[in-house]
């Protein structure tokens, strides 16, 4: 049973929670340097490997058929605590860019969505992944790589002959996270739209099965009182 619920899918959804003390390391060890952005260019590398496994994990699980309970608990979770982790250790990493404050509000989202899916799960309803939240994950895995990165170099410039293209990484920076602030807000509020669609759905269904119920024992008390 346990070899058939840690299939492939499920090992690199694995692989992406074991990435994250690695990263976590990187980003704060002395051990490697930023004189020339080893620190900084290991870190993105490791966290963009770890993203992309998000998406190879589902593709592979659909098109394999080995959708499993233990994959759908773990790759929310894993996904939750890549970006919560890394957005953490940001804070003191590159504060330019990565304040408490929005760090705050990534957690908190996260948290509400995950409780939100809880409650919706135990009534028997699952809330699906929508565009909003796709976006949003996209806008956090730029928005990380960009603060990473802004921590050694503010601006890139490549030059070839008379040609000249600077890459102003702080600027992208900044942008990319109010840009992902913005998203992941929007979609907090598109999770709980649909939450509370669908269980006021529900509580209207329990509401007109316990009238019905309650008719159906009037009836059934009015007709005991005919016959006698």
């Amino acid at each position: 049973m346990a070899a058939c619920a840690v299939n492939l899918p499920n090992s690199i959804t694995l692989s992406r929670i074991i990435s994250i003390p690695l990263l976590i390391w990187v980003l704060s060890t002395s051990h490697l340097s930023s004189l020339h952005g080893q620190r900084e260019l290991i870190a993105s590398i490791v966290f963009a490997a770890a993203a992309i496994t998000d998406t190879v994990d589902g593709r592979l699980a659909r098109r394999r058929r080995q959708i499993t309970t233990m994959g759908i608990l773990l790759d929310p979770i894993a996904d939750k605590l890549l970006v919560c982790s890394v957005f953490i250790v940001l804070v003191e990493f590159n504060p330019h860019i990565v304040r408490g404050w929005i760090v705050a509000v990534i957690v908190a989202r996260e948290f509400l969505v995950s409780g939100l899916r809880a409650i919706a799960a135990s009534e028997g309803y699952a809330i699906q992944a929508s565009d909003l939240g796709k976006l949003k994950m996209v806008a956090q895995v730029v928005a990380v790589i960009a603060a990473i990165l802004d921590h050694r170099w503010w601006a890139a410039e490549w030059s070839y002959g008379s040609f000249r293209f600077v890459l102003a990484i702080d600027l992208i920076a900044k942008m990319s996270i109010w840009f992902m602030l913005a998203v992941s807000v929007i979609s907090a509020t598109d999770y709980f739209i649909a939450f509370w669609s669908t269980i006021d759905r529900s509580s209207a269904a329990r509401r007109q099965s316990v009238v019905l119920s309650r008719q159906s024992s009037a009836a059934d008390m009015s007709m005991a009182v005919g016959r006698r």
